[in-house]
């Protein structure tokens, strides 16, 4: 499949939906959580999406850059959820339903970037 656009990419797409799901799970968080985690959460999950959009375009060292910043990202997600569960915000199952997408999110910017270095 040819790359047009950064949504072209299934990496982004499984972010996105990530992003998503991370919306709909803080909107019924504590109000007192507004301007705390859920905008923590909210915007380190985004971030992935948007370093994958802001690197697409760029050189391949640097989009390998922008992937690595993207997985920082996923990694505060991570925290953020883990947080999340232990303030019992959220339940252990779509804890653990959202962590797994965290994972295979960060297996795939593994993937993409390994496969970028091998065609430097």
């Amino acid at each position: 499949m040819k790359i047009n656009t950064f949504q072209d990419y299934q990496v982004w797409q499984k972010a996105h939906k990530l992003v998503l799901e991370i919306y709909k799970v803080t909107k019924d968080f504590p109000d007192s959580e507004k301007f705390g985690l859920v905008a923590q959460v909210r915007r380190s999950s985004s971030s992935i999406c948007a370093n994958i959009a802001e690197g697409y375009r760029k050189s391949t060292k640097d989009f390998i850059r922008y992937l690595d910043i993207a997985q920082a990202s996923l990694e505060e997600t991570k925290y953020h959820l883990i947080l999340c569960k232990d303030l019992l915000y959220c339940s252990e199952d779509v804890f653990n339903e959202l962590f797994v997408k965290t994972e295979e999110v960060g297996k795939m910017l593994q993937g993409l970037m390994v496969k970028l270095r091998h065609y430097k």
